[in-house]
């Protein structure tokens, strides 16, 4: 068995939720060989070249970083195997192919949003929300040729909040994510992993999720469209149309955050002023909108956000 500074180790990720894991990873004591992430893009108005988050914190730390277009390319694939690494770690990464995560002697684990089966897919943690789930967590398992299907290492559950949003829930299931590789490591590097094929049976998925996927449905139930709000947010966030009665312009609202549902029949879709509340009136139901965003304009709560925008002068495109 080697120790942890002689267990060689090659991470794999791009966000910032790959950063909380990398860096438990060096506190423990472990030794990262290299980096594998994205290849730098263009960001912010001036369009330079950007690093991911992972990138970032590999320079601070000194760790060889390397950044390939095509995962199959013969040289990088060489490279890779020149650390010589005994174990591959991969969070929030792209899909693997077998010629890389056959490489290392003690395999390739990846660590997953949610309890697998259950998620599989790029967006678990926007999903569970959106369907309503009181239960997530996050899963370790090795990698095999399809997506999210290898066996599994470890799991641990964590619960999901009243009106938490997919962000909040983002940030707490960091630390988790954190805990589980680190304790995911410690058995393979102890020859104490068992893992467990995955079980069978009803599955929800996690597709990504596109823009056009974002846009309120006023049809459903008013607490799946609360659910939806807190699922997307803050991103890739819900949204609707909105018209202008008197010249006819048209705005994209984002809406980030909302609560107290009420199920009650409307006749009409539309916005409107309560008191001091922004209520979102659906088909089945209504609900209070707490941050919004019109397009061209900055984030706001409904109290500030009212202060410029009267709702009876817009009418919603549904």
């Amino acid at each position: 068995m080697k120790n942890k500074e002689e267990l060689d180790i090659v991470f794999m990720g791009t966000p910032a939720f790959a950063v909380t894991i990398l860096e438990q990873l060096i506190k423990e004591g472990y030794n990262i060989k290299a980096v594998v992430t994205a290849p730098d893009r263009p960001a912010g108005r001036g369009r330079k070249l950007k690093g991911s988050a992972v990138k970032e914190c590999a320079m601070a730390y000194e760790i060889p970083i390397l950044q390939p277009t095509n995962l199959k390319d013969e040289a990088f694939v060489s490279e890779l195997k020149g650390f010589k690494a005994d174990l591959f770690i991969v969070v929030a990464f792209r899909m693997l192919p077998k010629v890389i995560w056959e490489i290392p002697p003690m395999g390739t684990f990846n660590l997953h949003g949610s309890l697998l089966p259950q998620y599989r897919g790029a967006a678990p943690i926007n999903w569970a929300i959106i369907n309503g789930e009181k239960e997530t967590g996050v899963t370790s398992f090795f990698i095999d040729e399809k997506i999210d299907t290898g066996e599994i290492i470890l799991s641990q559950k964590m619960p999901i909040h009243e009106n938490e949003t997919a962000g909040e829930l983002h940030d707490r299931m960091m630390v988790v994510a954190a805990q589980t590789v680190a304790d995911t490591v410690e058995l393979i590097r102890k020859g104490e992993a068992q893992p467990k094929p995955q079980p069978e049976g009803d599955l929800k998925e996690a597709p990504k999720i596109h823009k056009q996927d974002c846009l309120i449905d006023f049809h459903l139930p008013i607490n799946e469209i609360h659910n939806f709000i807190l699922g997307m947010s803050p991103y890739p966030t819900a949204w609707m149309k909105l018209k202008n009665k008197e010249n006819g312009q048209e705005k994209t609202l984002k809406v980030f955050r909302s609560e107290c549902p009420e199920m009650k029949e409307n006749t009409k879709v539309k916005l409107e002023k309560q008191g001091k509340k922004l209520i979102l009136n659906a088909l089945k139901g209504s609900i209070h909108l707490l941050e919004v965003q019109l397009e061209g304009k900055k984030r706001l709560d409904y109290i500030s956000f009212l202060a410029g925008f009267n709702p009876e002068e817009w009418e919603i495109v549904h």
